[in-house]
């Protein structure tokens, strides 16, 4: 695959079909991933692979009472003009993303493969998201579909349990990601323009030339 296909199109597909991904695809999104940039190489990381319908029943409602804070709390102000105004292509987006987030939460047991970045005494992340969007393009290259989530902000104690996580050495959940063949199509994930969101030099400064469209497909 192209790299450039691969960088513009996997966007987040969390509607998928059951089948269980195949142990040597399983092994490629792994051995992509661990190869991504490491500071100082300390490769202060743990993947946790999880396929086993007993523990996603433990998670799943978990997960979609986390989402549902997510909704009350940090999405709330967002979600009720989307609401208000549902006519606007800015509003028409996020009710697509609630839409797409919430099937997630609701066929959580469905999905077949869900991989979990744990990091060590590291609370922004920074050290294994490099590897965690290696894991993405390695599944987008075999056909799997990958969405970026996250249930440790809200049930972070009984999400560790549920995991078998030692909770006291240190060990952070940076990150979940769901893994499936996807229902729907690939497609570039629409952005605002690269100079709406960039600058050169200084904040707020201009970026020094433009993309009116994109440069890829």
């Amino acid at each position: 695959m192209d790299l450039f296909e691969a960088l513009y199109t996997t966007r987040a597909m969390r509607r998928v079909r059951p089948d269980p991904i195949p142990a040597d695809v399983q092994a490629q999104i792994l051995d992509a991933a661990i190869r991504a940039p490491s500071g100082g190489n300390t490769q202060n990381w743990r993947f946790l692979l999880v396929d086993d319908p007993a523990v996603k029943a433990e998670l799943g409602p978990l997960y979609r009472d986390s989402l549902g804070m997510l909704w009350e709390t940090i999405y709330r102000d967002r979600i009720a003009a989307a609401h208000a105004n549902p006519g606007d292509a800015d509003s028409m987006a996020t009710l697509a993303m609630q839409r797409s987030a919430q099937y997630l939460a609701d066929h959580f047991e469905e999905v077949p493969l869900y991989l979990f970045g744990f990091v060590l005494h590291d609370p922004t992340g920074g050290s294994i998201f490099p590897a965690v969007w290696s894991a993405m393009l390695a599944a987008r290259a075999a056909g799997v579909g990958s969405a970026l989530t996250s249930m440790g902000v809200f049930r972070r104690d009984e999400m560790l349990a549920a995991l078998g996580v030692p909770a006291d050495d240190g060990w952070i959940c940076a990150c979940c990601v769901s893994f499936g063949y996807p229902t729907g199509r690939w497609a570039r994930a629409e952005r605002r323009p690269v100079h709406e969101v960039s600058y050169r030099n200084r904040w707020g400064a201009p970026l020094g030339f433009e993309v009116a469209t994109p440069l890829w497909g």
